[in-house]
Formats: structure tokens, C-alpha cells, sequence
């Protein structure tokens, strides 16, 4: 379940799919046009991972209407269906369930208006194109009935959807709706979208985490420590930036840790037990072992922008924001407005996975639209702010002592993590989380960040749970309450160090109990799926193959909050001054595929990004401050060192549909640093593995 919606919805009703439980009224979700065409309203929004693609090819599934003739509007609250945080791989399962079961509902209600209008008999009467046609010929058309309130009605939980057998939309590649308008440089993202009369503003941020403003330079406009510039021009803003920055004075900031791994071990939090279960068999061999995974940035190519235009009684906000909902809702926190007086319109940005500065620049341009009222103002965030402002992923600690029994079966598996929480999205509590909110006149201290319960997916104990047979299993879990860095989600949250860790020691007693690493992973999995995809990537891979010297190949197999899709990596690795992952061999389960190119497309991006996190990324600091603010500092993979991914989806249309985007990517860190040990005889225990990291 999605936390956002846990206790929310009329749960006395009922149960409908997904989001529609909590947005009953089919009219939220679809509209007809005059002109043929069908508009659907989604609450789940288009953040570059081809959402709305595969929520057209569900509507014109369901409402037997060309693909082309669907018209996907744009999230705005007050009208469009809340629909929470596009986040956790749930978009399909969340919205594309509910708007196909929405779409399937109306089509039978137009069905059966049509049936009593002309005299046909319901089960005579087919769509073709959205026109309606009897033995005779048409009797009616979604159009025709564009000016009817036949939608302004609560959804059915009796509508019955297609069979999976007589689907022919879904299942079948289409193109992506968004991608040409992008590809030929169309003004498609928020950066591109600018308005009469508009004005251009830079924030001043404290040099410090934690110090306060003393002295505001006369040219800078100030909300409590909220420090801005605002100009007529982009030009003009930016020489006020530098010359506000270099005048204005703050105090000290609160110092922070230098040694992470120390602090991680030591800093006090809240304990708490994820998950156990039987005892622990007598153990003929043990291993302890000890992972770090350090803060890592999202780095968005992209950097974050909003624009906010205030009238003195409604403030209207244009945002990539993953939670258009969410986000008003601290909005009106911060700004002390009714939430009813804020629109925020979801516009794309540069693309994101897991909660970066999209929410924080809007909160920026809604104080500096307040701050001078009257034209739209627009924020655009430089790249140190991108990489140092936004909140970071948490760094992470992870304690596992695992042992074999006399007959090489696992004998019981003990795991403790230490972390941050995941989450600090907005909307979410009685205080606001947005990066300039306590900074703000009256503003309240920025509140630790939390992690879902592993039902709603968890945050530093998503995946903690192996997938794998054991007589006994104690997994605890330290909350740490300090932040001395703001953190929240990034794709994956913690199982990007929880499969590692485990395929890890898996490999390890593996080798132990003197048996091939899969064969050990095979003889402990009861669940067959993730039996088919560990053995299908490593068929893909050739493994068992010799490898020239220097090289290897590494596997890992978990399915996505243990409760998501199905997914085995297996990485070739080359050792040279430094470590390349040069091809990467994946199988997927994810159920039912909307659309099978967009499916890879996501499965292929997770699997790059884990490779970057795996061979680059880490944020630094110098016990003041965030210094990995810019690219040279900030190192990602780069386009030559990209490599080969082949991928191969197990097609289950008959099964519910599981999300994409974030499967891949932690099994390709665990497979990497399986690779390596083959390589170079290492087990990596930090991230990330760099020459300096591997000794």
C-alpha cells in the first residue's frame, strides 16, 4: 500500500482499484470532446519515465479509441485526481488500474445510454474508434455525448475490464507521446515555459547548514533568513546574485561529521524490529560482515526550476513536483494560506527518481512571488544548489552475520541497519519540509526524516529481507534522529545497499559451502520467480564462461520491495585503472507490460543508474559543508563508459502489473561487486567501488 494513502480514502465503500478507491468520481478521471477525441486527467505525473504513454494505450484499450485520438491533460490540483506522490514504482499499479477500471466503467454506461436510445440490444452493440456501432450501422459516439453528465457519477465496482486475451493496445509497443516534442526541442519542460511580463529570481543560501542571516544586503528582498533577488532579466538576476552573496553576513552553522561510517555506528535513533522470525540453527561456520553506502546526490542533468505568480489572494504554482497535492499542501503551511487559494500545475522538468529540489524551488518562487506580487516569477537553481541543496539519499550502515549449518544450508541471518530516514517528502505532517520553510519568518526546525513501514514499502529497511529459505531471521533497523543532512528518497531508497549486502554474503557462504553461487541461491529459493530470472540472466551472460584476466562476471536476483517485480542482473566487469562495467545482462518479471519498449527503456535506465552509483557517485563534505557541488566534484558515469545492456522480459499478461523504473538498479550494484570479486579477488564493503574503496 501506498503510505499516502493509508487511512485515507472511504474505506466504508467498496474496494475500487487502486487510486480510484480515494477519486470515486469517474468525471475526475475522463472527459469526452466534441471533436472524437477523449481527454484522461491522471494524478500520477510524467517525470521522463513514459508514464503517460502507457496510461493513453489503458484508456484507448478500454474505450476502443485510436491511440492518437487520446488526450492526456496535465496534473492541476482542484481538478485532477489526487492521486498522491508518483514515486515507488506504482504508477501502473496505482493509476493505470484505476483509470482502467474508470475507462471501463464509462464505456459501459455509454454502452448502455446508446442501447436505450436507439433500441439495440446491449450485447449487439460494439466501439469502433469511439463511435457505436449496431447491426445497422452507429447509434452514437463518445462525442455525441460530450455535453451529457453521464461521467459526473461514482465509479462501479461492478465494470469489468478486458480479459487479458482480447488486449490489443496494451502489451504492444508504442511510441512514446512525449519524446518528439523533446527530440526536435519543442518548449515542452518547465525551463522552456515563460509568460508575459514574467521576472526572474536567484536565491541566497546560508553558507552553512544552520546559520542565520545577520545581515541582508539592500539590494535582496527577505523573509526571515529567506534570502532573494529578483530582476527583469536572467542576466541582470544573476550579477545581483553574486553581488547579494558576496554582502550578505550569516553566523557559524552547526559543524558536520567527517568520518560518516563513525557517526552512522554512533549517532543515537529510534530502534525497531522489521521483521523475525523462528531460531537461529546451530551454525558450523558464520561470517560478520559490515557494508557503508555514503550520501548520494540525484543530479538531474536538468537543474530544478518553478515559477509562482501571486494576485494577494491566490498564489498559482507551476512545478515538475512528483506530489502536485503534496506539494500544496506545505505550500500552504509555510505561506500560511488556505490550501483551497493554492493551484499547483504539474509542468515537466528535467526528469527525476526519488525526491529532489523540484518541491523545494517551488516553495522558493512562491516566496519571491509574495515578495513582489503581480507578475509570474520564475527560479531557476544553479548546479552547486542542485547537487548540495537538494536532499540527499542517506548514507548507510548495515551489519550482517549469516552462518552455514553442517549440512551447507543457511543456518539463520541476522541484519541491523543504521540510517537516516527515506522520506521527507511534503504533505506528509503538521510541519513543512521544504528546504526554505525554516528559514522563514515564524518558520519551525526542519523535522526529521521518517521511513514508510515495509507494508508501504519501507526506507532504510526496504529489501532488508532476504528472499531466501532461513530457520531463523532477526532484522532491526536504528531510525537515526539526528540530520545533520537533510535526506529523503532516491530510486530504490535502501535495498540499493540491502540486495548488495545480501547477494553478497550469499556469494560468500557460497563459497564456503564449496558450491557454484547460483546453485546456492537456487537450493535456498522457494520463490519461483525469482528462481526463473536468476536463472534466465545468467543463461543471457554465458555463465561459467572464461574470462580473460582482469575480468569478471558477477549475478544478483531480488524482487523489488520484496513484494514488487522480479529482477537478475548479471554484470561483466573489467578491472583497468579503474573498474568498468562493460555489459550488463538482465531479466525482468514484472507481470502484466503496458508497454514492453517503455518497460526496457526503465529497466535499462535503472540498471545505468545503478552502475554510476556503483563506480562514481558519492557526496562530500569538508566537516562544514556539502563540497560535491558541481560535476568535477560530483563525478557520474559518462556516455563512453555506458555500457552494453541486453534485457529480457517475462511476459505475464495475465498477472497484475508491477512497476519498472526502480527493479533493476540494485541488483546491478550487487552484481558489479560480485563481478569484482571475481576479478580482482575483493569483496567490496563500500560504496563507492573506486580505486580508493577497493583495497
Amino acid at each position: 500500500m501506498n503510505l499516502a494513502f493509508a487511512g485515507a480514502g472511504p474505506d466504508d465503500k467498496p474496494r475500487l482499484p487502486g487510486s480510484l478507491h480515494v477519486n470515486r468520481r469517474l468525471d475526475r478521471w475522463i472527459s469526452f470532446l466534441a471533436d472524437g477525441r477523449v481527454a484522461i486527467h491522471p494524478g500520477k505525473v510524467e517525470l521522463g519515465q513514459g508514464i503517460i504513454t502507457a496510461l493513453a494505450q489503458i484508456a484507448a484499450e478500454e474505450l476502443d479509441v485510436a491511440l492518437d485520438r487520446i488526450l492526456v491533460t496535465p496534473t492541476i490540483t482542484g481538478k485532477s485526481p489526487n492521486e498522491a506522490v508518483t514515486s515507488g514504482s506504482l504508477s501502473i499499479q496505482e493509476g493505470g488500474m484505476a483509470l482502467r477500471h474508470a475507462c471501463a466503467d464509462a464505456r459501459a454506461l455509454c454502452l448502455s445510454v446508446a442501447a436505450q436510445a436507439s433500441g439495440v440490444a446491449l450485447e449487439d452493440l460494439r466501439v469502433e474508434n469511439g463511435v457505436f456501432l449496431g447491426p445497422d450501422g452507429p447509434v452514437g459516439s463518445y462525442a455525441a455525448m460530450a455535453e451529457r453528465d453521464l461521467l459526473d457519477a461514482e465509479a462501479s465496482p461492478d465494470a469489468r475490464p478486458k480479459p487479458p486475451a482480447e488486449r490489443r493496445v496494451t502489451g504492444v509497443s508504442a511510441p512514446r507521446l512525449d519524446l518528439p516534442a523533446k527530440i526536435f526541442g519543442e518548449a515542452r519542460f518547465i525551463h522552456d515555459l515563460r509568460f508575459a511580463g514574467m521576472r526572474h529570481a536567484r536565491m541566497i543560501r546560508p553558507p552553512t547548514p544552520g546559520a542565520r542571516l545577520l545581515e541582508a544586503p539592500p539590494s535582496a528582498l527577505r523573509d526571515g533568513d529567506v534570502l532573494a533577488v529578483i530582476a527583469d532579466t536572467e542576466a541582470a538576476v544573476e550579477r545581483l546574485a553574486e553581488r547579494a552573496a558576496r554582502a550578505a553576513r550569516w553566523s557559524d552553522g552547526a559543524p558536520l561529521p567527517t568520518d560518516w561510517p563513525a557517526w552512522l555506528a554512533t549517532a543515537p535513533g529510534e530502534e525497531s524490529v522489521v521483521a523475525e522470525k523462528g531460531e537461529a540453527a546451530p551454525a558450523a561456520q558464520r561470517i560478520t560482515r559490515r557494508f557503508f553506502r555514503p550520501f548520494i546526490a540525484h543530479g538531474s542533468v536538468g537543474t530544478c526550476c518553478a515559477i509562482a505568480a501571486f494576485d494577494g489572494t491566490t498564489m498559482r504554482v507551476w512545478s515538475h513536483t512528483q506530489g502536485p497535492y503534496n506539494l500544496r499542501a506545505d505550500l500552504a503551511l509555510a505561506l500560511k494560506l488556505p490550501p483551497e487559494s493554492i493551484i499547483v500545475e504539474h509542468v515537466e522538468g528535467a526528469g527525476c527518481y526519488g525526491h529532489n529540489g523540484a518541491d523545494d524551488v517551488a516553495l522558493d518562487a512562491a516566496i519571491c512571488a509574495r515578495l513582489s506580487p503581480g507578475a509570474p516569477v520564475r527560479v531557476l537553481w544553479s548546479r552547486a544548489e542542485e547537487l548540495a541543496a537538494a536532499p540527499q539519499s542517506p548514507a548507510m550502515l548495515v551489519e550482517i552475520e549469516a552462518g552455514l549449518d553442517a549440512a551447507r544450508n543457511l543456518s539463520g541471518w541476522r541484519v541491523h541497519v543504521r540510517s537516516n530516514g527515506h522520506s521527507g517528502r511534503p504533505g506528509r505532517g503538521a510541519v513543512p519540509v521544504l528546504l526554505a520553510a525554516p528559514l522563514m519568518e515564524g518558520g519551525q526546525p526542519m523535522p526529521a526524516s521518517i521511513n514508510p513501514p515495509l507494508a508501504g514499502g519501507g526506507g532504510a529497511q526496504r529489501n532488508m529481507v532476504p528472499l531466501y529459505r532461513l530457520p531463523g531471521l532477526s532484522a532491526t533497523m536504528t531510525r537515526i534522529t539526528e540530520m545533520p543532512i537533510r535526506t529523503s528518497a532516491l530510486r530504490g531508497l535502501g535495498a540499493l545497499i540491502h540486495v548488495w549486502a545480501i547477494e553478497s554474503v550469499m556469494e560468500e557462504l557460497a563459497a564456503l559451502a564449496g558450491e557454484d553461487s547460483i546453485a546456492f541461491r537456487l537450493r535456498h529459493c522457494e520463490d519461483e520467480r525469482a528462481a526463473h530470472v536468476l536463472r534466465e540472466a545468467a543463461r543471457m551472460a554465458g555463465w561459467g564462461r572464461a574470462l580473460p584476466e582482469n575480468e569478471g562476471l558477477g549475478i544478483a536476483v531480488a524482487r523489488y520491495k520484496n513484494t514488487g517485480a522480479w529482477c537478475a542482473v548479471a554484470a561483466h566487469i573489467r578491472a583497468e585503472e579503474r573498474v568498468r562495467c562493460v555489459a550488463l545482462h538482465i531479466a525482468c518479471d514484472m507481470g502484466e507490460v503496458i508497454n514492453p519498449d517503455g518497460a526496457i527503456n526503465q529497466i535499462e535506465g535503472g540498471a545505468i543508474h545503478g552502475v554510476s552509483v556503483a563506480l562514481h557517485e558519492a557526496t562530500r563534505t569538508d566537516g562544514t559543508r556539502i563540497t560535491s557541488d558541481s560535476w568535477e566534484a560530483y563525478p557520474v558515469l559518462r556516455f563512453r563508459d555506458v555500457p552494453r545492456v541486453s534485457v529480457n522480459l517475462v511476459q505475464r499478461p495475465e498477472a497484475p502489473p508491477l512497476g519498472a523504473g526502480e527493479a533493476s538498479m540494485a541488483p546491478t550494484i550487487a552484481a558489479i561487486a560480485g563481478g569484482i570479486h571475481q576479478a580482482l579477488g575483493v569483496r567490496p564493503d563500500r560504496l563507492p567501488f573506486t580505486p580508493e574503496n577497493l583495497v
